[in-house]
């Protein structure tokens, strides 16, 4: 089965919680992988997302060390969403 990695980045203008994470994220920029799978059987190519990553800390702090954190899709989208009504 082959599989792939995707990119993006989210962006939060104000703390933000989420769960598999302990505490409140700072505001900021945050690379996303998602690792997603090739669907077999079809006559057209199908990725299905297997899991979603946050690195930490946020792309504007300077650390010499990171993490890498298992997050769930549906909370990182809630978490966005809730940033976006709370920032209009």
């Amino acid at each position: 089965m082959s599989a792939r990695t995707t990119h993006s980045i989210a962006h939060f203008t104000a703390p933000f919680v989420l769960g598999g994470v302990e505490g409140q994220l700072p505001a900021g920029d945050y690379d996303i992988d998602h690792d997603e799978e090739l669907v077999d059987g079809l006559s057209w190519l199908v990725w299905r997302r297997v899991a979603t990553f946050i690195h930490l800390p946020a792309r504007t702090v300077r650390n010499p060390t990171s993490q890498l954190v298992a997050i769930d899709q549906t909370e990182l989208e809630a978490a966005l969403t809730r940033d976006r009504e709370n920032a209009a």
